[in-house]
């Protein structure tokens, strides 16, 4: 039971997380200076990023559809792959976050 509560909590502060990046993406986009058709730089920029910015988009969906299924008791300790994959999609979506994050805002 103690698992179950902390994958549920760890899911909850997650999914808070990403819809607070979801939010400052479009932020961003409604704020920034230039556009897609300015320069390179802006084609370059909104395809990285609202490309990233989709895969959050279904990653945060998958994250919630594994909150679901914990809650209502499809997963066991042995049987669990929804949500592992899950969470394995999540952190390549964080790894990529990285790498834009460097070559974009550094």
């Amino acid at each position: 039971m103690r698992a179950k509560k902390q994958a549920i909590i760890g899911l909850l502060f997650t999914i808070l997380l990403a819809t607070i990046f979801t939010l400052l993406q479009g932020m961003e986009y409604v704020e920034a200076p230039f556009n897609i058709n300015d320069s390179v730089f802006g084609s370059c920029f909104y395809m990285a990023t609202g490309f990233h910015g989709f895969h959050v988009f279904i990653g945060t969906c998958c994250l919630i559809v594994s909150l679901l299924r914990i809650v209502y008791n499809h997963f066991t300790s042995t049987h669990h792959f929804g949500f592992e994959s899950a969470a394995w999609y999540w952190h390549f979506v964080d790894v990529v976050w990285l790498f834009l994050f460097i070559t974009v805002y550094w």
